[in-house]
This record gives C-alpha cells, structure tokens and sequence, in this order.
C-alpha cells in the first residue's frame, strides 16, 4: 500500500528548509510505496502570506536588528502567529488535504506546526503529525508543540530547549539533521588538508540571501596570504555586482565570485577554509564536505548559539570580526596546519551521512505502529 506523506517547507525564508526537504526527497524516491508531496507553507495563505515569506531575505539582509525584532516577537507570542497563520491558510490547507489525503504529515517550518494542529483539532482530522526542528540551539516556542505526535530534533541542544518549553521528552527524537548527498564526499574523494606546498584555497559563503562582510574579509585574505579566494553571494545580486566592482580588476584571477549556485559542494570540496555565518544548512553542509570552517557571524535569535556549537564540537572556529581573520588563519596553518587537520578529523567523526534514512524510517515505523494500534482497538 502507497503511503502519503505531505511535507509543510518554504522556498523563501532562507534556502535551509528547502535544502532539508530536498535531503528527505532524495530518499523517499527511493522507496516507490512512497508518494510525497510538498507544500510552501506561506503559499497557503495566497500572495499576502507569500509577500511575508519573501520578506525574510530583505530583512536579514538589510537589517539584522529588525529580524531580532521579528523573532523575539514570535518567540514571546507564539499562539498569536499561530492564530493569524491560521487564519490565512485554513481553506487551502484544507483542500490541500482533501486533494492528496495523506498518511503522515511533516512540518519543516515554526509558523506551520501550531498554525496546522489547530485546524487539524478543531476539524476533527487525525492524520500522524510530525515536526523537523531546522535550528541546531536557539529553539523559538513555534517548533513545541505538545500535540505534535513526535518532534524530531537535530542536536540535544534543541532537545533540551523544547523540553523546557514543555515538550515532552518522549515525544522527542534525536536523530541529527540531514543534509543531501551530494555533500559527503565518496571513498575516492578525500579531504586533502593543506600542506602549504600551494596557495590557500577560501570560500566565503553566507547562505542563500548572501549577507556578512564578505568584501572586507576577501581583501584581508588577498592581502595578507598566498591564497585563491571563492565568494558565493547567493541571492543578493547587488552584493555580487559590488564584489566585482572592488576586486576582479585589482586580484584578477585570484578571486571568483558567483551568485546563487546548486554546485556548492564542488566548491567545499575545493576548499581549505569555508568562511560562513552561522546558518546551520550552511554549516551543516560544510562539516559534510569535510570543509574546515571560520564562522564570521550569526543572525540574532535562531541562530545566535550556534558558532559555540561549532566551536565546542571543535567543527569549526569562532572569527568576532574582520581584525582577527589574519590571526585566526596564521593559527589554523602553524605547525602544519595541525589545528586545521583536528578539525577535519573532527567533522569526520562527527558528521552522520544516514540522517535522513533515519527520519524517514522512524516516521514510517511510527505511522505503522499507529495502525496496528488503530486496528486492534478497532
């Protein structure tokens, strides 16, 4: 028997629920008793919900004090973004239901796991719901919600903080946080640690939307190393046109600079040292790639913790700002590059290539589980 199973995401808040879908899709398309759907939750609530979705880009872009505002907000009213997010999406939600008849249903996003338990209640609807955390420590109340029939946690961290919110522990299971294939590197792929016998090779990367101080940090590593410098600017087109306004003409082809790319693991697996915010896809990506990583900052709220995640874990190193790169560097390379090869043995030991499996198998498990049961008392 074909199972469904209808996946809330986005496509606009960040590129880390997309890429967390995508990582489960890969495998549910593998198993052909498996039809998935998914669903961009804002796209529920019509172009007023999408306009709010799209928002967050810009925000975080522009203004990272405004998106504190914005967290800190939801974080302190989460049953009122629970009521409005109902509200917007109800009737459509609602057809999307009647329309794929699922069997399981899984929350990749905050704003859609209250918001959907709600309609589900009050309509009566018993459908397995499930939620994937997408943060790794600074959990916002949207992801607990008690009446979920299983949360699903990344990190112990994230753990820890839903059980203070009031999330049952047996409601919880650790199981990591997925990232897609394409980023672990094969048996003959791997990781060759810089020996110094070259150039350096940089990435600086910030995610999706494409913020941070990229410019400063690349004329830093330009200046002071004998390195080859790669700059993703992702979404922000404006950011890449000011890149290669400031430094082609000056370091040539000693620095590329992209836009958005679906090739990033190529360009972790060319690399030494990935400069990055603390954006967990990004970094959870770079720790598959067996990439070393500098993390140059955070966004406030969901993200704030998660370089001293990283850097207890010793996955990566923590860089305050721009005046510390040089120093930061000339510590990752002395004796050898000693503390840059712990780091690398590190993210191997640390990193879990079967994550999504694992979810998968556990929603499946649970979903079967409660069948059985459903029959018996039947």
């Amino acid at each position: 028997m074909i199972k469904k199973i209808l996946i809330i995401s986005s496509d606009n808040t960040g590129h880390g629920h997309k890429s967390i879908t995508e990582s489960l899709n890969e495998k549910f398309k593998q198993d052909t008793d498996i039809e998935v759907s998914v669903i961009d939750g804002f796209s529920l609530g019509g172009n007023f919900l999408m306009k709010i979705g799209k928002a967050y880009g810009p925000i975080t872009r522009i203004s990272e004090n405004l998106w504190e505002m914005v967290f800190n907000f939801s974080a302190k009213n989460p049953e009122l973004i629970n009521s409005f997010i109902e509200l917007q999406i109800t009737k459509n939600f609602l057809k999307v239901l009647n329309d794929i008849k699922p069997d399981i249903i899984l929350s990749v996003h905050p704003n859609f796991n209250g918001s959907i338990l709600n309609i589900l209640e009050k309509q009566n609807i018993k459908i397995p719901f499930f939620v994937l955390i997408a943060d790794l420590v600074n959990i916002s109340p949207l992801w607990a919600d008690k009446r979920a029939d299983y949360t699903i946690s990344p990190t112990i961290e994230a753990r820890d903080k839903c059980i203070g919110y009031g999330l049952p522990a047996e409601k919880i299971k650790v199981l990591g946080f997925p990232v897609r294939s394409r980023f672990f590197r094969g048996s003959t792929n791997k990781k060759i640690s810089y020996s110094g016998g070259g150039p350096l090779k940089c990435l600086i990367m910030s995610g999706g939307e494409g913020s941070g101080n990229m410019l400063n940090i690349a004329e830093i590593l330009l200046n002071d190393f004998d390195c080859h410098v790669k700059i993703v600017a992702g979404r922000n087109k404006k950011l890449k046109s000011i890149l290669e306004e400031s430094l082609l003409n000056k370091y040539g082809n000693k620095v590329e600079i992209f836009g958005f790319t679906e090739n990033i693991q190529d360009l972790m697996f060319d690399s030494d040292i990935a400069f990055t915010r603390g954006s967990p896809n990004v970094m959870f990506e770079a720790i598959s790639s067996n990439t070393p990583i500098i993390i140059t900052g955070a966004l406030p709220g969901q993200e704030e913790d998660n370089p001293n995640f990283a850097e207890k874990l010793n996955l990566g190193v923590i860089c305050e700002g721009t005046s510390e790169i040089k120093l930061t560097i000339s510590q990752l390379l002395e004796n050898d590059a000693e503390k840059l090869k712990e780091i690398i043995d590190c993210q191997k030991n640390y990193i879990k290539p079967h994550v999504a499996e694992e979810i998968i198998e556990f929603l499946l498990n649970v979903e079967n589980l409660s069948e059985r049961k459903s029959r018996q008392l039947a």
